[in-house]
């Protein structure tokens, strides 16, 4: 993982960059969805934060994206290192301000992750990080086991997680399926939580054991958010893949 360069000071909650995508973006993705986004106010309208989603498609990140932008935040993710060296993507992708992520030894990546979060409260910043890392390996498509990656980040600098659900997206891609563009404007609705409260974790970053624990309490959020917006308990226990032979990277085999 390594920082982006900070501005000198602090940016608009949606800098004018953002505007000529969103004029792009935010049309054609209200032909395909239709978003109902709950808790917008929930998000800091300024500020760090660290927003931690739900994967279940694909096509999840248009839809953050989209319930970030409503919500008066310019939606960044963290992206793979390597898709910064491709020609034009690689400039939107630092122009925007997006973060990198890099393969590297754990050494080098808690220190890349400090400088990143250095980086994100100085700018005052927010990014998306999807705590699972993958697309779930549920097979209902509940939120699976969580990787650190995310609070490791906040603790790293104070910085508030804030859980998001989002149930819909999967009609319209589903998990490694087809796309299916009729019937138009599915129903995808949003939800954005109360940040996380991980005050009993602070200090710990560099503790594996507890950042486990405040990543546990992260998924329990995102989970009871989804409970919600399906209208069905969530699992008593969240899906490892490791427990049932399924590798946590690549396609999900059948």
């Amino acid at each position: 993982m390594a920082p982006t360069r900070p501005r000198a000071s602090a940016e608009k909650s949606r800098p004018s960059i953002f505007w000529p995508l969103a004029a792009i973006v935010v049309p054609l993705v209200g032909l395909i969805f239709k978003v109902e986004l709950e808790g917008a106010e929930k998000l800091p309208r300024e500020g760090a934060y660290v927003l931690a989603p739900n994967h279940v498609s694909e096509i999840d990140p248009l839809v953050v994206a989209v319930a970030v932008w409503r919500a008066g935040r310019a939606p960044r993710f963290m992206a793979k290192e390597s898709l910064f060296r491709t020609p034009v993507l690689g400039g939107i992708l630092r122009v925007t301000g997006m973060i990198p992520v890099a393969r590297a030894s754990s050494a080098s990546a808690a220190r890349a992750t400090l400088e990143a979060s250095q980086t994100l409260a100085r700018s005052r910043r927010g990014v998306i990080v999807y705590p699972e890392g993958t697309l779930t390996r549920d097979p209902d498509l509940w939120p699976m086991r969580g990787k650190t990656g995310a609070v490791r980040l906040a603790l790293a600098g104070g910085i508030p997680v804030v859980p998001m659900a989002q149930w819909g997206a999967q009609q319209v891609l589903p998990r490694y399926g087809k796309l299916k563009l009729w019937p138009p404007r599915r129903r995808v609705r949003v939800i954005i939580g109360d940040p996380v409260d991980l005050s009993a974790f602070a200090g710990a970053a560099s503790s594996q054991t507890a950042l486990v624990q405040a990543t546990d309490v992260v998924m329990d959020a995102i989970s009871q958010l989804l409970s919600g917006l399906r209208r069905e308990p969530a699992p008593a226990e969240r899906w490892n893949p490791a427990d049932h032979g399924q590798k946590e990277t690549g396609r999900l085999e059948p």
